[in-house]
């Protein structure tokens, strides 16, 4: 088929199929990554389907698209299910649009799939990933030999007696061996009066005394964990505890490679390659402040050209492909702590931690006191910086305001900076937010708005046509107290009037598809300083891990990270202590505390930088909030218990569940 419209030509059922899908294909690449395609002919091709997110490898794709002629350049962004290509002539790229448009090919896993490609004015891709390993972080390539290696792995037997000198789990999808001291999973720390009999194994001395020679390593470790890792299986990011071990914590990798993402409290992930063989060594800023952790896949994004073997995996996407996963072992040695943590991170350091995460609410009183603390003096605090990552209107609800007929009086029900009260100049609005600070922002954008409780909102009943509630219900926190605002919402509409909600959902993945929330959208820069202020470092919360068994950790030590297997399982945390979520992973609780790292002046309205310094030691203020994230059904089941209301719609909007309904 043709790139143009064809006037005489009558196209089969099987090609407007096809059509239909080159077409959908066109307009969700525009929707989601802002890639705009063309209707002529160019030399550039963005190929739909064909990218490393999706299992496609470089060196699978590249042999199909240079049977329609010489490839120029083939850039494959990571973790994207797109490429681009360019040819060298404008006739082979239509000889490719032409041939390869709705082709099956099979991918790295053996599934097969079709291939949509359409034309672009240039191949091209901005990745924003820094060229430098975090600081105290360091990767020694082939510090064993292959016979080393073959050694150290026949040493361990995993059939022996679970009693005999060392502690020996099977926990899920791994075995772990811990030597010199158990780490203990429902404690997250270790028992310092309790070694284990027969210390490190005699084989591991060679090996340490030669790297304490060579300046690897600063002390002689006295604890050591094996894991076997199954291929595909990952790990959530996380933080070593501070208190149960010292400064240096060391992994030697076996068996096969893998890419280990490193992540900043400020969002600034660094994806590592650690090569079989190759000695991961994390001191100070690496070990105390970022979050490491592996990603579930069966492949890495990885250099292509084999130039590079360790270090960070670079942003140069005309040089990445697909290298799949083996089976790993990592030996991880640790030197057991004897005294607090007086590191340079107090934040996220459990020794140094001073207060106690809140518990979950038994009584009208105390969630009353819980958003009191953890939602209304935290906005009060983080107004300024708050306001300045909310300037973009979400499509959905602007798309409800402007279908509202002229003259409409429409209340916003925790209207925040007021993004949402000039959508629409032929309506009527007024705001109102618990936020004194939010509300004076309102004020200076000329907006009509004021102080209230959502819960008492000070209207008269059925005097307004339309309401809107936008990431206001998830905050309160028990179930009674999230209807009663729904009912206070109902109770300000006239008889026939609308309501659009929106709350926070528990699935930031729907329908096989990840929200903004967890793909991090760079293209957007309010999702982007909202997932960087969510991030923050989060503080140690041992109390509140229930069943650390199915953990997963490179040293296997379960650590800040409240997720159970990172997002290869999604089973809920319930405890009496809420837990606190890690930016850009699943929810595994739905009542969670959201961290806000307030970055650069506090001043409400003021904008401010998103990132601090990397390798400094940020003293600015981090808050929690309070979320209740709703699971599907539940917000459409809460509407439907107030009376006089009707559900005329209930749909899932990039991370969270939304309805529209309308008083009787």
């Amino acid at each position: 088929m043709d790139s143009n419209h064809h006037s005489n030509y009558k196209l089969s059922k099987t090609e407007k199929k096809f059509l239909r899908k080159q077409i959908k294909a066109s307009h969700t690449l525009l929707r989601h990554e802002g890639i705009q395609t063309v209707s002529y002919a160019t030399q550039s091709l963005v190929v739909a389907n064909g990218g490393l997110g999706n299992g496609m490898s470089r060196n699978q794709l590249l042999p199909v698209l240079e049977k329609c002629g010489l490839v120029d350049a083939l850039l494959m962004p990571p973790n994207k299910p797109y490429s681009f290509a360019r040819y060298k002539t404008i006739e082979e790229s239509k000889r490719a649009y032409v041939t390869l448009n709705g082709k099956e090919v099979v991918d790295d896993l053996g599934q097969k799939i079709i291939l949509y490609l359409n034309f672009v004015e240039k191949a091209q891709w901005k990745d924003l990933r820094p060229q430098a390993l975090p600081p105290g972080l360091m990767v020694v390539e082939e510090i064993i030999s292959s016979e080393d290696e073959k050694m150290l792995l026949e040493s361990v037997d995993w059939t022996e007696d679970t009693d005999n000198q060392n502690s020996q789990k099977s926990l899920k999808h791994r075995r772990v061996k811990h030597f010199g001291y158990e780490f203990h999973y429902e404690s997250n720390n270790v028992d310092k009066d309790k070694p284990l009999s027969g210390g490190l194994p005699d084989i591991c001395d060679s090996f340490l005394e030669k790297w304490l020679r060579e300046g690897y390593i600063k002390h002689k470790p006295d604890q050591m964990t094996i894991n076997q890792y199954e291929p595909g299986h990952g790990i959530p990011a996380h933080i070593d505890t501070h208190s149960a071990f010292e400064d240096e914590i060391v992994s030697l990798s076996l068996g096969s490679e893998i890419v280990m993402d490193f992540k900043h409290p400020d969002g600034i992930t660094v994806p590592v390659m650690l090569p079989r063989r190759s000695l991961l060594v994390m001191t100070g800023e690496s070990r105390y402040l970022w979050t490491h952790g592996i990603t579930c896949r069966k492949f890495d994004t990885v250099q292509a050209s084999g130039s590079q073997k360790s270090g960070i995996i670079t942003s140069n996407v005309g040089d990445l492909t697909l290298s799949k996963r083996g089976l790993r072992t990592s030996f991880t040695f640790r030197k057991v702590r004897q005294t607090p943590c007086d590191c340079s991170y107090p934040l996220v350091c459990d020794s140094q931690r001073k207060e106690t995460p809140p518990s979950f609410p038994e009584s009208d009183k105390e969630a009353s006191r819980l958003e009191q603390e953890y939602v209304h003096q935290v906005y009060e605090e983080i107004a300024g910086h708050f306001s300045s990552t909310r300037h973009t209107p979400w499509p959905h609800i602007v798309e409800f305001l402007k279908a509202l007929p002229n003259g409409s009086i429409v209340a916003d029900i925790g209207c925040g900076n007021g993004k949402y009260l000039g959508i629409n100049k032929e309506l009527y609005m007024v705001g109102c937010d618990h936020s004194q600070n939010l509300v004076d922002i309102c004020r200076e954008r000329q907006f009509q708005a004021f102080v209230c409780d959502a819960l008492a909102v000070p209207v008269r009943s059925g005097s307004c046509d339309a309401c809107i509630s936008i990431a206001v219900i998830h905050h309160f926190a028990t179930a009674e107290r999230r209807v009663a605002a729904l009912q206070e919402l109902v109770r300000l509409l006239r008889p026939g009037g609308k309501a659009l909600i929106y709350v926070w959902a528990m699935e930031q993945e729907y329908n096989k598809q990840k929200s903004k929330y967890l793909r991090g959208n760079r293209a957007s820069q309010e999702k982007q300083e909202e997932m960087n202020s969510d991030t923050s470092v989060q503080r140690l919360l041992v109390e509140q891990m229930s069943d650390l068994g199915s953990r997963d950790s490179a040293s296997s030590v379960p650590s800040i990270n409240n997720s159970q297997e990172g997002r290869c399982n999604s089973r809920q945390v319930s405890n009496s202590k809420l837990p606190i979520h890690v930016n850009r992973t699943s929810f595994y609780s739905q009542d969670v505390l959201v961290p806000w790292h307030l970055k650069g002046n506090p001043d409400k309205g003021k904008p401010v930088e998103p990132f601090g310094p990397i390798g400094s030691h940020d003293p600015s203020p981090m808050f929690h909030r309070y979320y209740h994230v709703f699971r599907e059904g539940e917000l459409e089941a809460a509407c439907r218990t107030v009376s006089d209301v009707r559900v005329l719609q209930s749909y899932y909007d990039q991370g969270n569940w939304c309805v529209i309904l309308q008083k009787a």
